[in-house]
């Protein structure tokens, strides 16, 4: 199977999480730089914003970087053609199957990844071609699935020959080598890159994440069949009364209508839709993505020669013994 840093251009095995409103040329090409896979996140937004963001990331960077689209945006057609236009990289793809443009992309020489949240999924893509999946648990921030990464990145692993990129839940170096055991080839991380020098997300909701405890997420949507993890504030209680309300998914949709942006940009994280992992009460501090991705992966260093060690030693106690 194909090195994730070999199919991508990479030093490190790390793709940045795709943000909506978050997710910019910024904190891409910093990504980028330091060594994993930046995305700038093309969520519904206009198509000549993307190619614009795209341009900016070329301009920051040298580097290889994706861009991710959501398959359900309206302009999904239209940014499909300024991906293979640009010639990005590698692109994500959520909120569905992306099998009609896979075979569009790589004609362009666009590696494609999409995000699946079951093996179905997994199987399906890797039918239409794709280079690989990332295989996202309940655990990530925003919109989610219902599988835990410790069920589902093992499960996908066994079920395609591409490789797996595990997401959901990982924020450090103990995050990346329990991926790694549990079959994946890389991993995406979101909630830490959040906190990122070059992450242009307002101060007030960087500073929500680092007060964060590990109770502080909650999944709101699940009745109407669009969950989505956030931080508990006003916002959260509110849609999960109206969910215990049993109210209809126009209702609840009404209410959370532009509060992400009101959250990223303004920085509301009242009444403002503050998407975050439930991993958030492991990040500290805000700390520049290069020094944020070799920690990381330093971590997963030390933690996998200091195992090995130790079945070293307890297996010679044990003849010894």
């Amino acid at each position: 199977m194909i090195n994730i840093c070999e199919l991508l251009g990479i030093k490190y095995p790390i793709i940045q999480g795709a943000m909506a409103w978050i997710a910019d040329s910024s904190l891409a090409a910093a990504v980028s730089n330091g060594g994993g896979l930046g995305i700038i996140a093309a969520g519904a937004a206009e198509p000549e914003w993307v190619r614009e963001e795209i341009r900016k990331t070329k301009k920051l960077t040298n580097k290889p970087f994706g861009v991710n689209i959501m398959l359900l945006s309206p302009h999904v057609d239209a940014v499909m053609d300024i991906l293979c236009e640009e010639k990005v990289a590698v692109v994500t793809t959520g909120a569905g199957n992306p099998g009609k443009y896979i075979e569009k992309l790589k004609r362009s020489g666009v590696k494609v990844i999409p995000v699946i949240a079951s093996v179905a999924l997994a199987i399906r893509v890797e039918r239409a071609g794709a280079d690989a999946v990332i295989a996202e648990g309940s655990e990530a921030g925003g919109h989610i699935g219902e599988s835990t990464t410790m069920a589902l990145v093992p499960q996908v692993a066994d079920a395609v020959n591409i490789p797996v990129i595990a997401a959901g839940g990982i924020a450090d170096g103990r995050g990346i080598a329990a991926a790694y055991m549990l079959g994946a080839k890389g991993v995406q991380v979101g909630t830490r890159f959040l906190v990122a020098k070059e992450c242009t997300v307002a101060q007030s909701y960087k500073d929500l994440i680092i007060k964060a405890k590990d109770t502080d997420t909650i999944a709101t949507g699940r009745s109407t069949g669009h969950p989505v993890r956030v931080i508990k504030n006003k916002l959260a209680r509110e849609i999960l009364n109206l969910e215990k309300k049993n109210a209809c998914f126009e209702q609840i949709e009404m209410l959370t209508v532009g509060k992400l942006r009101a959250a990223v940009k303004d920085g509301d994280v009242i009444r403002g839709s503050v998407m975050s992992g439930q991993i958030a009460g492991l990040v500290k501090k805000e700390q520049p993505s290069k020094e944020i991705i070799e920690e990381m992966f330093k971590e997963a260093e030390e933690i996998y020669e200091n195992r090995i060690d130790i079945c070293r030693s307890g297996s010679s106690a044990h003849r010894n013994g």
